[in-house]
């Protein structure tokens, strides 16, 4: 601009230059003319001042516009360094999905921040620099119009020295920003990426232990050998080492279920897990699903087996019987069993079926006591049941934990039982006992006596009842332990405990249709004889129920009845039968006491057969051991006192 007011005044200041001379001369000597004279000379200096001025001012500007060109080129190199951090910053999005990529990217993110570190200073003094340049610049608002908008190929210093400063405010506001929102994005960035990183390097810690874990079980499991080729014995152990492992692995469904967890942690953090990591995690969710499967399907496989072919199976009764002949069992697991010549089946056991056909040739027995009696031992030597100690049978029941009267045991448990009990009589008497037949015989026995239903249960005390009835000893201890499976703790019955034995081995009969005789199912009247035959007392003592069995009540009469048919059974008496003429007797041996030396066979006696007059009223005693005086029985067709048995009665008495 002043040098514009100098172009512009220069061809005045010429003219006024020139003619000085003459318009001094034309004052003459006069003090206007000195005046105008020092007006001249001082327009001079100062006009060369102005021009020395004008010409200082355009040197320093050409100086400063090279020295500020130089700064806008730095800010437009700055600028392009951090556009181009920026990109590199954007392409390092979004945020890895594993841990090799996120540490790639934190090695990015160090890096920059390192180069950020190192260009700061260099930033912010040139932004100072800039700063200080625009501070001595006028401020040319954004809507001020340009003195000379028209372009032009010359431009003034000044005009160029307005342009590098627009320049500059302009480069230094973008740097400014972008320098600011470079360092907001790369410290948000490294944040999310660490952030990132600490969550993914859990997760994959976690996902490598919880492989290596499966591994450990994965190989255990391929040391499995096919159940189908494991021995019978073995199978508890490989239940046993099954539990264990299923036990070791439990742990890994918390592993499991902290993986996944992680996993869904990542999803707000806007992480998506690479197709590796997912893949790895897919691979350990299915591969402990699949273990998980595996345990539960061999624990099943050798529960079954075990079932089935262990121990406490009935796989090993299957042998008990014979072709045409098959054992099967029921979904209750009672057995039944298929003829494959008839195509049939049936509850019972053949040899059971076989047993009940031979108990037919006993019903010509007239009386009915010893009728049950002598079938009760045909079914108690069948069984084997005549080598089993009283004593065995209550040790077998502790030992199988039997103490809850009410349980109902599985045909299963009984099997159990049963098996323990023959196991020990076949050690004893290897050559009469067949182990899986007398099972499956005392198996079918019991079902036909208190599950008649085949429901497949039966109950503790109906087992104790039955087994301990049929059972070997002295007639009186049996007593004391039938007793005792009902008494109390004080070692006392009441009304309702006696009850439920007598009931319990009043099936016995029954279940050979001989119940009539005996009372029928209601035992309600030898348990009021019972108690009434010690003086109406609340409760009975051991002592007590053995005194009134003595007396041998109607419900029960068949029991002792037993004992002398098993007493009597190898007994040889030194005479003949009068009537069939056997010689000696053999069995149960019946002297007249109204005919002298008139003795008969048990044969001929139970038919009834006589001879030489002798009549079926006439008094009898009975010899059940070949020394006479052991026990005696004396039996009259009629007016005699005692239990009424079928159509005779009986009375007992000792000779002495």
């Amino acid at each position: 601009d002043i040098q514009a007011e100098i172009d512009a005044h220069n061809d005045i200041y010429k003219s006024v230059d020139g003619n000085k001379s003459k318009m001094v001369k034309a004052l003459g000597s006069s003090e206007e003319a000195v005046f105008l004279q020092h007006r001249l000379d001082d327009m001079n200096q100062r006009w060369s001042d102005l021009k020395a001025k004008s010409a200082n001012i355009r040197a320093h500007l050409e100086a400063s516009a090279e020295r500020w060109s130089r700064l806008l080129g730095l800010l437009e190199e700055l600028w392009r360094w951090i556009c181009l951090k920026d990109e590199e910053l954007a392409k390092q999005m979004p945020v890895g999905g594993d841990v090799p990529t996120l540490q790639q990217q934190q090695n990015h993110c160090m890096v920059v921040r390192s180069e950020l570190k190192e260009r700061e200073h260099l930033v912010i003094s040139t932004l100072d620099q800039a700063r200080m340049f625009l501070a001595d610049q006028p401020i040319e608002g954004p809507g001020e119009p340009r003195k000379n908008p028209q372009p032009k190929t010359d431009l003034t210093p000044e005009e160029k020295a307005r342009g590098l400063a627009r320049a500059i405010r302009k480069q230094t506001g973008e740097v400014m920003e972008r320098w600011e929102r470079l360092k907001g994005h790369m410290g948000g960035w490294q944040s999310q990426v660490e952030r990132a990183l600490e969550r993914l390097q859990e997760l994959q810690s976690s996902m490598d232990q919880l492989d290596v874990r499966l591994t450990q079980a994965e190989e255990a499991k391929e040391t499995w050998q096919p159940v189908g080729d494991l021995l019978i014995d073995s199978l508890q152990d490989h239940i046993d080492k099954t539990m264990t492992i299923r036990e070791e692995i439990a742990p890994l469904r918390h592993d499991v279920r902290i993986i996944n967890d992680l996993s869904a942690e990542l999803t707000p953090l806007d992480i998506q897990l690479s197709s590796t990591a997912s893949r790895q995690l897919d691979q350990l969710n299915m591969r402990w699903k699949l273990l998980q499967v595996a345990v539960e399907d061999r624990l099943k496989l050798l529960q079954e087996a075990h079932r089935d072919f262990g121990p406490s199976s009935q796989h090993f009764l299957s042998t008990s019987v014979q072709l045409p002949w098959q054992r099967a069992v029921s979904q209750n697991k009672v057995p039944y069993y298929i003829n494959h010549q008839t195509q049939t089946t049936c509850w019972d056991h053949p040899k059971m079926t076989e047993l009940y056909q031979s108990l037919a040739d006993l019903n010509g027995v007239r009386f009915s006591a010893y009728r049950t009696a002598m079938k009760i031992r045909r079914l108690q030597k069948a069984l084997c049941f005549d080598l089993l100690d009283l004593s065995v049978a209550q040790s077998t029941f502790e030992q199988h934990k039997l103490t809850n009267n009410n349980q109902l045991l599985s045909v299963p448990e009984v099997i159990n039982c049963l098996t323990s009990i023959y196991d020990g009589l076949e050690q004893e008497h290897k050559d009469l006992v067949n182990v899986p037949l007398c099972v499956d015989m005392c198996l079918n026995w019991l079902l036909n006596v208190y599950d008649t239903g085949r429901s497949g249960k039966i109950r503790v005390l109906s087992m104790k009842i039955g087994l301990l009835s049929l059972s070997k000893g002295h007639l009186e201890e049996k007593y004391k332990y039938l007793f005792r499976q009902v008494a109390s703790a004080g070692d006392t019955c009441d009304q309702r405990q006696l009850g439920l034995l007598l009931h319990e081995a009043i099936q016995v009969p029954r279940q050979l249709g001989e119940v009539a005789a005996f009372g029928g199912s209601n035992i309600e009247p030898s348990v009021r004889s019972c108690f009434q035959h010690v003086t109406n007392k609340v409760e009975l003592e051991p002592r007590q129920f053995v005194d009134w069995m003595r007396l041998e009540p109607q419900s029960m009469v068949w029991l002792p009845v037993l004992h002398r048919v098993a007493a009597a059974e190898t007994a040889k008496h030194q005479a003949k039968c009068n009537i069939c003429k056997e010689c000696p007797i053999v069995g149960f041996r019946y002297r007249s006491l109204k005919h002298f030396n008139y003795d008969v066979c048990q044969c001929c006696f139970f038919s009834g057969r006589t001879a030489k007059g002798h009549k079926l009223n006439y008094p009898m005693v009975e010899y059940c051991t070949p020394l006479q005086w052991d026990f005696s029985v004396i039996l009259k067709k009629q007016n005699v006192v005692g239990c009424c048995i079928d159509c005779c009665n009986l009375s007992v008495f000792f000779l002495s």
